[in-house]
This record gives structure tokens, sequence and C-alpha cells, in this order.
């Protein structure tokens, strides 16, 4: 650890790597989290990997086993379903109080993610996409004006960031977004509805691709593997 890195701030870097690892990724569902392997992969000490695992599986994409290591969090159909039902409320809460309050300078901030997530999406850019997606959601809730309803977007933040890096098709988010984009600016609350709505289906349809892809991919794996061997 530098002298200069206090153990916070080493907390808070480690937290956002591995953030950003799981959402992202590059850490499979179920895959260890072994504290010191986390700790000599990152070059610190065992601390601020312990501290960055509780904050993590607080904001539910860690999961703790009783006197062993950590894994990355496996979602269960339930648990998304779950979420998905609390999306329905909270996204068109958001979106509709957005479309009513936003002022020229959130627009402009929204605006600019919304042509950001598009760009990636038309290079192909899929994390890049994603995080965008995510920023521009969250640009929504700020939007609306309500503070409370950003406290609870914090509390879902993590959440809903995975379950948008879980979308293939880029091009359709990043036209959805366009279109509510629009919406927003004209302050038309009811085209805000339908459109998010509709938004919210497209997740998770897109949701459910993503996960018969990834399990196509594991049986095709499988047999090539089978194959192999004999």
């Amino acid at each position: 650890m530098k002298n200069n890195d206090s153990p916070r701030s080493e907390t808070v870097r480690v937290t956002e790597i591995l953030r950003d690892e799981i959402i992202d990724g590059v850490r499979a569902p179920g895959s260890r989290l072994v504290e010191r392997n986390l700790a000599s992969e990152l070059g610190v000490s065992r601390v601020p990997v312990r501290e960055a695992l509780k904050q993590l599986a607080s904001e539910g994409l860690v999961a703790h086993r009783p006197n062993t290591w950590a894994t990355v969090r496996e979602f269960s159909p339930s648990d998304v379903a779950d979420l998905a039902e609390v999306r329905q409320a909270f996204d068109l809460l958001a979106f509709e109080l957005a479309a009513q309050r936003h002022t020229r300078e959130g627009l402009a901030s929204l605006e600019a993610t919304m042509e950001a997530g598009r760009r990636q999406a038309e290079a192909g850019d899929a994390v890049g996409a994603h995080r965008s997606a995510a920023a521009f959601h969250s640009i929504v809730t700020e939007l609306s004006g309500n503070r409370l309803l950003v406290e609870v977007g914090q509390l879902l933040d993590s959440r809903m960031r995975w379950q948008l890096s879980q979308h293939d098709e880029l091009d359709v988010v990043a036209t959805e977004h366009a279109e509510l984009f629009d919406a927003i600016a004209h302050r038309d609350v009811d085209r805000v509805r339908e459109l998010a709505t509709h938004h919210l289906s497209t997740s998770r349809q897109q949701h459910d691709k993503h996960r018969e892809r990834l399990a196509h991919e594991g049986k095709t794996a499988e047999t090539e593997d089978a194959n192999e061997e004999g």
C-alpha cells in the first residue's frame, strides 16, 4: 500500500474495481472471491478487500458463505423477478418526475450520456454502452428532483447496473433511450409513461435472451469438450 493512501481510500478503490469487474462480467457468477488472492492481485492488504466485500454484499453483488470464501452472487429467476417488480414502480416514477421537473443543465447531461451510449452501441462497445445505459437511468433519477427517490436509487444502483449489463442488443437500448430523452425534453408525461413501460418490458426480454444465450453457449462448450475427450 502506498504511504499516502488511507485505508478508507484503498477500500473505496478496491470496492470500485471489484464492483465494475462483477457488473462487467469479468468475474463470473459463482466465482470465488478469496481475500488473500484479491489482496495480492490488487496490491493491498486484506483489510480493504474485506471491507469491500462487505460493501458489495450489502449492494447485492456478493454472497458470503459462513466460514469460507465469498462468491460473486448468482441471481436466481426469483431474484430477477423481484428486481423487475421494484424497477417497474421505481423507473416509472423517476421518468415521470424527470419529465415534469428537469432542468436545462440536467437535460444537457442526459443528452450527452444518451449520445455516448448510442456511439458505443454503434461501435459494438458492450461495456461502454452498458455503463452509459446505467448512467442514463441514474441521471433520470436525479432529474426527478425527489431526494428520497435518489437515496432509494443509490441502494438499488448496483443491482440495476447488473441487470442493464445483461442486454445484448445494444442498438435497441440506445434507440429506446433516445425516444425517452425526446419525450422527457418535451415534458410529455403520457408519452414518457408509455415509453418507460415498454422499456421495462424490453429489459426483461433482453435479460431472458441473454440468459438463454449463455445457457446455449454453455451446452455447446460441454459438447465440444466431450467430443475432444472422446
